[in-house]
């Protein structure tokens, strides 16, 4: 119980961290208030610098390090401080995975109101140059107008220019920097938020594990496409071999939307490979795709033991389905797959894949999870063993849960990178009369607060 006004808190004081908040921020207490740490480990006892208050909580910054908690250590990247990409690259690995693991448990219990057994963190295989998916934001130097690429700092709208992102592929390293150089030299300027005014407002790399090969994306603050630019595609496309593409993407809006509807290919290919389940799949600029293509592969074998182990020959809905992946990776275990997406380039994709593949059991459709569930239940009133629902961070509408259970008879599998939503999600499924079977998270983003959950869930069909 809360025993001390805001009032009563001092800027500057002592405190030792206790547990992490599922923002990746240490949580210490005062009397019951509580207080949210930046860059703060559990066990660390550290003097604070008390910021904006609130009636509940507020935040701190540390000042000083008095005792560092058994798990802190020094980061291996030299921009870790800086950037606010891995808040927990200062925290042990294996520490990562134990508080990950109670980020879940504490989604689970406070917001779902879940008993529920949660499963040790599975870690992902490669802890640095996993991430195959680069989105730097863009801009320049107020005199030089030298082209600066990188992160924000946390909270912030400043740009640390970054030159070495351990975390990525080395090689994409050396293409942003071939960016950086060349846009200058094609006189192609970097963007102002704050004037909305510049050229190149990000750069988006896709990159294969599978062949190292790279798709460049240019987002760019304009509505058609100048010679400038396909000067400066041209430029990178012949830079290295392993460019497979390179595209421009038109955003003339002034929004934090990072892609434009249309892109355009200058260069190239407008796709990669990738490979998942000894599946190979086309990923384009646009197309939702796992970054950590390594634990992403776990996940899909994972679910596909599963279902193999469990249900045979079963018929299942692939919903959110993007370019099918699950779909395509279950469909050798599968009666039949039906896959909905609405984003048409991910559909396209896919039937590519799956003709490729010599895949004939797989059924596409081009259209919002919600409205075919409506439709199937109206029309063709099909029934399936497994459903999967792998949504975006806000999860699914009740709606959606609603005919998901309609047309599911056995379980619904739901892959989930949001684990608050995941909570609240399967808090209405359990009123709603479903069974929580198991919930396995995964470590698809090392170093960082996320955390993505497989839940499996028996419906009472």
């Amino acid at each position: 119980m809360q025993t001390i006004n805001k009032k009563d808190i001092p800027e500057i004081l002592t405190v030792e961290i206790e547990k992490l908040s599922n923002l990746g921020l240490g949580i210490a207490r005062i009397e019951g208030y509580v207080i949210f740490v930046e860059s703060a480990c559990p066990g660390d006892i550290v003097k604070i610098r008390v910021g904006k208050k609130n009636k509940n909580f507020a935040e701190a910054k540390i000042i000083e390090i008095i005792k560092p908690s058994p798990y802190r250590i020094e980061p291996f990247c030299p921009m870790q401080k800086v950037c606010g990409a891995c808040q927990l690259q200062f925290i042990e690995y294996g520490y990562q995975l134990k508080l990950k693991k109670e980020i879940v448990e504490d989604a689970m219990r406070n917001i779902g109101a879940l008993d529920v057994t949660i499963g040790d963190v599975i870690p992902s295989p490669k802890i640095k140059h996993y991430r195959h998916k680069i989105q730097y934001p863009v801009s320049e130097t107020k005199n030089s107008k030298r082209i600066l690429a990188g992160y924000y700092k946390t909270g912030s709208h400043e740009l640390v220019n970054i030159k070495y992102c351990p975390i990525q592929p080395e090689y994409c390293d050396n293409i942003i920097e071939f960016i950086r150089a060349a846009a200058q030299e094609c006189g192609i300027s970097g963007y102002n938020e704050n004037k909305h005014s510049g050229d190149l407002k990000h750069i988006v790399i896709r990159t294969s594990a599978y062949n190292k090969k790279s798709l460049i994306i240019l987002a760019v603050n304009s509505i058609k496409i100048f010679d400038k630019l396909k000067v400066l595609a041209h430029k990178i496309y012949n830079e290295a071999e392993n460019i497979q593409g390179v595209g421009i993407n038109l955003n003339p809006q002034k929004t934090n939307l990072i892609l434009g509807d249309k892109t355009e290919i200058l260069e190239g290919e407008d796709f990669i490979e990738e490979k998942l389940c000894d599946k190979v799949f086309k990923v384009s600029a646009k197309t939702f795709f796992q970054v950590n293509p390594y634990t992403a592969d776990n996940i899909f074998r994972y679910v596909k033991k599963y279902i193999s182990e469990n249900i045979e020959q079963p018929t299942i809905l692939d919903a959110y389905a993007g370019i099918t992946t699950f779909g395509i990776c279950l469909a050798g275990i599968a009666k039949k797959v039906v896959s909905v997406e609405e984003v048409k380039e991910s559909v396209a994709l896919a039937d590519k894949i799956l003709k490729e593949n010599g895949i004939k059991n797989v059924e596409l459709h081009n259209m919002d999870a919600a409205m075919f569930f409506e439709k199937e239940l109206r029309t063709k009133g099909r029934k399936f063993d497994v459903t999967i629902l792998d949504p975006p961070r806000k999860g699914c509408s009740k709606s959606s849960l609603d005919y998901a259970l309609k047309l599911t008879k056995s379980k619904i599998i739901y892959v989930s990178c949001n684990p608050a939503t995941l909570a609240r999600d399967l808090k209405y499924l359990t009123e709603q009369g479903c069974k929580i079977e198991s919930i396995q998270p995964f470590d698809m983003f090392p170093h960082t607060y996320h955390i993505e959950n497989v839940t499996v869930i028996n419906t009472p069909n």
